[in-house]
C-alpha cells in the first residue's frame, strides 16, 4: 500500500470554491487561501440548521503508543456516510508542529481517509497557530512593558500568572528567567513556556461564538495579582483590541476537502491531555449547518477528550450530540491486556479478552453522560477474524452496543460503509438522551475534581500539593468556582501514571497545580507529572522530514 503522502499526492483536488458551492455554502463568504484551502465567514452559520442536524462525537479507548486512529475513523465515517447517500461533513482540530516534528509526523488522517492538502494542513496551514502564538506572546511583551514603564509609579504584580507559548516541543523553555542584564532589559522575573496548544488564547479561539465574544474573553484574561491583592487583566492593560485584531482572521473556520472531496472544517488545536482537546465551536456549527451529519473528534481517550467535549464545549455552546462512536483497535486492546508493545501485532485472543476491561469502563462512563454508544473497530492488516469476532460478540451480546469494522484507511469510504449504516440506524432508532454532565456549575471545585477523578477515572483518593491548595483558596477569592474544570493528566492511563494500562481503579490522584483560565472560563487542573511543554523523543520525526526532488517527504 502507498504511504499517506503518496496517496495524498495521487488525489486530484477540486477547487475549494467548487467544494463549497456543491455543499450549499455561500461562495461570497468563502475567502481563498490558495486553490484548495479557504476560510469561511462565521456569517455562514445557520443556528436553526445547527439544531436540526445530527452531531456525532468520535472518541476512543485509552490510547497507546501503537496509536488508535480516531482522526482516520472520523474522516472515514464522513466518507462512508456520503457513500450511502447522506450529507456528512467532518470537523477536526489543526495539527501542531510539536507532534508533527516530534512523534507523530502529522495529524491529517491516514491512508485513503485523509484531509487534503495534507502537507499544508500539517505545516503552516492558514497561519492560525502562528496568530495564536503571536497574540499570546504579544500579551506577554505588553505586560512586561507595562510593568517596566510603571514601576516608578509604585505599580507591580506580586504574582505573574501569564507564561509564554511556542508551537515547538522545547523542554529547555519550560522554566526561564527574563529581563537579565541592564535595567533597560526589563524587570528580572521567572517565567516559562507552554506549547501553543495549551495557550488560553487557543482555548478562547475554540470556545468563542463570534468576534465580540472573542474580545470579551480576551479582556477577561487574568495576567496576575497586584501588590494590593487585586486581579490584573488584559482589560486593565488596555490592549484587548490589539489582541483581537491579531486573531480576527484566525477566528474564521478553515475549509478543506477529504480524499473523496467531501468538505472538512479543520480549525483550532488544543491537546486533550493538557487542554480541552476539541476543535472550535464555530467549525462544529459550520459543519452542522451544511451537513445533515457532522462528525467531530475529541483528543485522546474518552476519559479526557469526550469528558471535556461534554462538560466544557457542549455545556458552553449548547450542543447535544446524537451519538458517540468509540474507536478501539486490536493492538490497543492487547496492550491494555498486558501484551508488550513488541508483541501486539501477534495474534493474542487472551490479550484481547483482558484488554476489553478498558473499553468496558469507557463505555460505562459514556452511558453515564446519557450517550448512546457504538464501537468502531479500526482494522489493521494483521488483525485476525477470530479477534474481531470476539470483540463484536462482546460488544453486541455482553454490552448491548452496536459494533462495526472500519477499514477506511485501506479502502476509503467503501471501508466505512458498515460503520456509516450502523450510525444512521442507531441515530434513527436510539439517539442519545440529553447530556448529563459529570458535575454541575454550582459544585465546589473539589467536588468537580472528585466527580471526574473518582467517578470517571476510578481514583480512590485525591491529594493536593501546597501550591494547589493555595490556588483553591484563590479560586474562591476571585469568584471562579463556577467554571468547569479541565484536567491535565497523562493520556496513557485512567490514572496519573502513564505506565498503568487497562481499567485501573483505587489509585491516588494528585493535583499539583490549578491554572486560572478566566478568559476561556475554565480551571485547568494539572495532575500527576504532566507537562504543558512536551519534549522531543530521542529520534524526532524531524530527522525524516525533507524535500526530495521538490516534494516534501516524512509527513504522515
Amino acid at each position: 500500500m502507498k504511504s499517506d503522502i503518496e496517496i495524498a499526492r495521487s488525489i486530484e483536488l477540486r477547487k475549494i470554491k467548487e467544494v463549497a458551492r456543491e455543499n450549499g455554502m455561500p461562495v461570497d463568504l468563502v475567502e481563498h487561501y490558495g486553490r484548495h484551502i479557504a476560510k469561511v465567514s462565521t456569517a455562514a452559520i445557520d443556528e436553526e440548521k445547527v439544531k436540526q442536524h445530527h452531531l456525532i462525537l468520535v472518541t476512543a479507548i485509552t490510547p497507546t503508543k501503537a496509536g488508535i486512529g480516531k482522526t482516520t475513523v472520523s474522516i472515514g465515517l464522513a466518507l462512508g456516510l456520503n457513500r450511502i447517500g447522506k450529507r456528512a461533513i467532518v470537523a477536526l482540530r489543526e495539527p501542531s508542529l510539536g507532534p508533527c516534528f516530534g512523534m507523530k509526523g502529522g495529524a491529517a488522517g491516514g491512508g485513503y481517509a485523509q484531509v487534503l492538502p495534507m502537507e499544508k494542513i500539517n505545516l503552516h496551514f492558514t497561519g492560525d497557530f502562528h496568530a495564536i502564538t503571536s497574540a499570546h506572546n504579544m500579551i506577554s511583551a505588553l505586560l512586561d512593558n507595562y510593568l517596566y514603564q510603571n514601576q516608578d509609579n509604585g505599580f507591580g504584580l506580586k504574582e505573574v500568572l501569564w507564561k509564554r507559548v511556542l508551537d515547538v516541543n522545547d523542554r529547555s523553555l519550560r522554566y526561564i528567567v527574563t529581563g537579565l542584564g541592564p535595567k533597560t532589559n526589563g524587570i528580572t522575573q521567572e517565567s516559562g513556556f507552554d506549547i501553543t496548544a495549551a495557550s488560553e488564547i487557543m482555548a478562547i479561539l475554540c470556545l468563542a461564538t463570534d468576534l465580540e465574544d472573542l474580545r470579551r474573553r480576551v479582556e477577561n484574561i487574568l495576567l496576575g495579582i497586584t501588590l494590593d491583592g487585586k486581579p490584573f487583566t488584559v482589560k486593565d492593560q488596555g490592549v484587548a483590541g490589539a489582541i483581537t485584531v491579531l486573531l480576527r482572521d484566525a477566528l474564521q473556520p478553515n475549509l478543506v476537502q477529504t480524499t473523496e472531496h467531501t468538505p472538512a472544517f479543520v480549525h483550532g488545536g488544543p491537546f486533550a491531555n493538557i487542554a480541552h482537546g476539541c476543535n472550535s465551536v464555530l467549525a462544529t456549527k459550520m459543519a452542522l449547518t451544511y451537513g445533515e451529519y457532522a462528525i467531530t473528534e475529541a483528543g485522546f481517550g474518552a476519559d479526557l477528550g469526550a469528558e471535556k467535549f461534554y462538560d466544557i464545549k457542549c455545556r458552553k455552546a449548547g450542543l447535544q450530540p446524537k451519538l458517540t462512536v468509540i474507536v478501539a483497535t486490536a493492538q490497543g486492546l492487547k496492550m491494555h491486556g498486558g501484551i508488550s508493545l513488541d508483541r501486539i501485532k501477534e495474534p493474542s485472543l487472551e490479550g484481547i479478552k483482558a484488554g476489553l476491561a478498558n473499553l468496558d469502563k469507557h463505555i460505562r462512563n459514556l452511558h453515564a453522560f446519557g450517550q448512546t454508544v457504538v464501537v468502531a473497530f479500526n482494522k489493521y492488516a494483521n488483525d485476525t477474524e477470530e479477534e474481531i469476532d470476539y470483540v463484536r460478540r462482546h460488544c453486541e451480546q455482553k454490552l448491548g452496543v452496536g459494533f462495526a469494522v472500519n477499514n477506511a484507511f485501506a479502502e476509503g469510504g467503501e471501508g466505512a460503509m458498515e460503520l456509516a449504516r450502523l450510525v444512521v440506524k442507531t441515530i434513527e432508532e436510539n439517539p442519545s438522551r440529553p447530556l448529563r454532565y459529570a458535575y454541575e456549575n454550582e459544585d465546589s471545585v473539589e467536588d468537580k475534581i472528585s466527580k471526574v477523578a473518582c467517578g470517571l477515572y476510578g481514583a480512590s483518593m485525591i491529594t493536593y500539593s501546597g501550591t494547589a491548595r493555595k490556588k483553591l483558596k484563590k479560586v474562591a477569592e476571585l469568584g471562579l468556582a463556577h467554571f468547569p474544570i479541565c484536567i491535565a493528566k497523562t493520556q496513557y492511563s485512567f490514572s496519573t501514571d502513564p505506565k498503568i494500562y487497562g481499567a485501573v481503579d483505587n489509585f491516588e490522584f494528585h493535583v499539583q497545580d490549578i491554572v486560572f483560565n478566566r478568559g476561556a472560563e475554565m480551571l485547568v487542573v494539572i495532575a500527576g507529572e504532566i507537562l504543558r511543554m512536551p519534549g522531543l523523543p530521542k529520534e524526532p520525526q524531524a530527522l525524516h522530514i525533507d524535500i526530495v526532488n521538490g516534494e516534501i517527504e516524512g509527513l504522515s
